[in-house]
């Protein structure tokens, strides 16, 4: 293995950065994201039930901002209560653009480091292959143990790029999906929660 690393020269220690890096959000990301971080059980049932019993001060309210993005949500809904249904709407659509940019940020080093690694790959490759003219010119075509350094070097960073960008790709994509999943849950639940502290506003 130490072999096969180092073969591919400086390159191969940014790649290898790059998939410790990956490796890090991924697992901070299915940590981060478990549906009872986002969107805890039971929690929307039980603040319509505190809305509904007018359990709704300040501080309540707050400890709920606090709880979770779902949570934050619905305290945003609460504390525009006394408006209109489409004024709360336009509320909570705004802070839930705050709370997807916040799920989704880390995300986009995956999305960068998807697009580096291959580039890497690249770069490593044209040096391997820089290196193989370079020993043509000096040695010639006949001594293969010369050439086989630059050779080897171009489909070693080849492939570790595509290595670290393919899975970085799919987790990438799997995250988004399962952000998109949440945020419709969360939606659905917000609502059930607008209609009940503005039932006369519904139109």
């Amino acid at each position: 293995m130490f072999e096969i690393v180092s073969s591919g020269g400086v390159v191969m220690i940014f790649l290898l950065l790059l998939m410790a890096l990956a490796m890090m959000i991924v697992a901070e990301r299915f940590w981060s994201l478990r549906n009872k971080e986002i969107i805890p059980k039971k929690l929307g049932k039980d603040v319509i039930k505190w809305s509904r019993k007018k359990q709704l001060d300040e501080a309540h309210v707050a400890r709920l901002a606090e709880n979770s993005p779902l949570g934050y949500l619905m305290a945003t809904a609460i504390n525009q209560r006394d408006r209109d249904r489409v004024e709360i709407i336009e509320a909570v659509e705004d802070a839930g653009r705050h709370v997807s940019h916040q799920l989704e940020k880390p995300l986009h080093w995956l999305q960068a480091i998807a697009e580096v690694a291959p580039l890497l790959g690249l770069l490593g490759t044209v040096i391997g292959m820089m290196k193989v003219f370079a020993n043509i010119m000096e040695f010639g075509v006949g001594d293969a143990n010369q050439l086989a350094g630059g050779i080897s070097q171009a489909l070693t960073t080849t492939a570790a790029g595509l290595i670290v960008a393919i899975p970085t790709v799919l987790f990438y994509r799997y995250f988004k999906n399962r952000i998109a999943d949440q945020t419709i849950v969360m939606e659905q639940q917000v609502m059930q929660l607008i209609d009940s502290l503005a039932p006369v506003h519904k139109s």
